[in-house]
């Protein structure tokens, strides 16, 4: 029996993903998969990626994971990460493309006159460590507030749909960087490289029951 199943659709470094993992669920049966059905046994399913969202879309379809991914994100406890958040959503500005439609939303690039309070240039990609305000969520217990992750990122989420939002950063001003449904979660922000803040998330994930 899978605890654990990581989404492999050959984008993004998904052994820091299982190391993380790993060391908040030592004893958790952790793999990382391209098997629909290791995806559909699984009692936990993390869906990372990194890179451009064409790539990460074209790939899961290839690999043909999109319904696996589908029906996981709507039966057992489901974390995104990074572009495994951006594809969840209605369209993407990236390569102008359709998501997976699970979530209400578009996902829209930074602006590239971008400038903090001081009118210093800001750079796109958005990439270090940025300060996270986030809501009462299971997955925040025991996260300070104003906590500080890591993030690698061009692109945000935009959506209407405030019931979603269960996080916020600035960059400068206020983007969306954590959504969650029902047993669903996902972030922008790089857990597995956010060193205490980030493992406790994951550990919170390890045991959250939604249901």
């Amino acid at each position: 029996m899978v605890d654990i199943a990581i989404i492999d659709y050959g984008m993004g470094n998904l052994r820091s993903v299982q190391q993380a993992l790993h060391t908040v669920a030592p004893a958790a049966s952790i793999v990382v998969t391209d098997d629909p059905q290791e995806v559909a046994q699984a009692t936990r399913v993390v869906f990372p990626g990194q890179g451009a969202m064409p790539d990460c879309i074209r790939e899961l379809e290839a690999r043909g994971l999109r319904a696996a991914v589908l029906h996981a994100a709507q039966s057992k406890p489901f974390l995104g990460i990074c572009i495994g958040l951006q594809m969840l959503f209605e369209h993407s500005a990236e390569g102008d493309i359709p998501g997976l439609a699970i979530l209400q939303g578009k996902v829209m690039r930074f602006a590239s006159n971008l400038c903090d309070a001081q009118n210093n240039k800001l750079k796109v990609p958005h990439m270090g460590w940025n300060q996270v305000q986030h809501g009462n969520h299971p997955l925040w217990e025991g996260i300070d507030q104003n906590a500080r992750f890591y993030f690698v990122h061009s692109y945000y989420v935009c959506t209407e749909d405030t019931q979603l939002v269960q996080a916020t950063s600035c960059y400068p001003q206020p983007f969306v960087c954590a959504v969650a449904r029902d047993n669903l979660f996902a972030v922008q922000f790089h857990p597995e490289k956010s060193q205490d803040a980030g493992l406790m998330l994951l550990k919170n994930f390890v045991n959250w029951v939604p249901f």
